[in-house]
């Protein structure tokens, strides 16, 4: 046995193999023992406090750190054995590897995980963290092609042609691909300057619906007849968008035209009249009511009310009911419209202290 033990292979005896491989096994046991008494001690302790940080310190350590270590532990370990030159290369290579893909990753988990924890306590909503994937992505890429460059420069390779060959191609890609990265930077202008979030009821030129995705490249409306819209992101940035969902109260305007001939006492009592409708229902707040003109068919009033309700189907309700009041109430004062049929234009205003548009 002890022959055996000295025998030497590729310039090591057989017991320096030995004393290496009982070293990697009693690493192995001791991180896989100390993975599983250690964090699962840290992990019940996380779970008795309210912060998710350090629920996620204790899974990027146990996910990252200790792999790390148990590389660099390893190669310590194989490095007392007398390696050849190509060996101790490749040897050499690999762990540079290894140790660039769990860097890269563990600064993507960290960056991920920061900005994730900083939208929490900003208490952003579920579905606008879920989007913070598709601004992620481009970024994770962008550390991961630095990451690599850095292995590639202390390989001993220079990177300089690499550089230059990717800005060369960097610059074909941009030309041939303009409207994607157009629909990208739209999509940056859409996440952080936030016209709209899913689950909004917008409406975009002729376009009206809610929102139901957000991508890279496009957002999905189901519009109000059913079908869903697949919109290009740079169209909704030029356009001017209409937040429903924000609209905190809803301005209404409406004009009526008198006959001519309607008396004078008449006209001066139809703003109390408007007045007076506008006034009896308890969520509309009259704002104002005058004779703006001398209309083309007659004498024009303007009423400008305001409904305390972001309510579609109670902004309609409300205004049918004062419209079919005013013709109730004028008809009894013998009040007639100039041309009926013609005699009533409705406009309506939406007034939000918080609409959101993008031009």
């Amino acid at each position: 046995m002890k022959e055996f033990l000295q025998q030497i292979w590729w310039n090591n005896t057989a017991q320096m193999y030995a004393i290496v491989l009982g070293e990697i096994i009693l690493a192995w046991i001791f991180f896989r023992l100390f993975r599983k008494i250690i964090f699962s001690f840290l992990k019940k302790l996380a779970t008795r406090t309210a912060s998710d940080i350090d629920d996620a310190i204790v899974a990027g350590s146990e996910k990252f750190v200790i792999p790390f270590l148990y590389i660099l532990v390893n190669y310590a370990i194989i490095q007392q054995l007398a390696l050849t030159e190509h060996a101790e290369r490749v040897l050499k290579v690999a762990v540079a590897v290894i140790v660039t893909y769990f860097i890269v990753r563990f600064i993507n988990y960290v960056m991920h995980l920061a900005i994730t924890l900083y939208m929490r306590r900003k208490n952003e909503p579920d579905a606008r963290i879920r989007n913070l994937n598709g601004v992620l992505l481009v970024v994770k890429v962008m550390v991961w092609v630095t990451g690599i460059l850095m292995l590639v420069d202390n390989l001993g390779y220079d990177i300089t042609t690499i550089i230059t060959g990717l800005g060369i191609g960097g610059i074909a890609i941009a030309l041939a691909a303009q409207n994607i990265l157009t629909d990208l930077f739209s999509y940056f202008v859409i996440f952080f300057d936030k016209p709209f979030e899913i689950g909004d009821s917008i409406a975009v030129n002729s376009i009206a619906g809610t929102v139901e995705h957000i991508g890279i490249k496009t957002s999905h409306i189901r519009s109000v007849t059913g079908e869903q819209l697949i919109m290009p992101n740079t169209e909704l940035v030029k356009s001017t968008i209409k937040n429903y969902k924000r609209l905190e109260r809803r301005g209404v305007t409406f004009k009526i035209n008198v006959q001519y001939d309607t008396p004078v006492e008449k006209l001066n009592e139809i703003p109390r009249l408007l007045q007076q409708i506008v006034q009896g229902n308890s969520q509309a707040t009259l704002d104002r009511c005058h004779l703006i003109g001398f209309g083309d068919y007659g004498l024009t009033f303007e009423t400008l009310y305001f409904i305390d309700s972001a309510d579609y189907k109670t902004y309609m309700n409300i205004q049918q009911k004062i419209l079919l009041d005013i013709m109730q109430l004028f008809k009894e004062k013998n009040i007639g419209f100039a041309f009926p049929g013609q005699g009533l234009v409705l406009q309506n205003i939406v007034q939000s202290s918080t609409s959101s548009s993008t031009k």
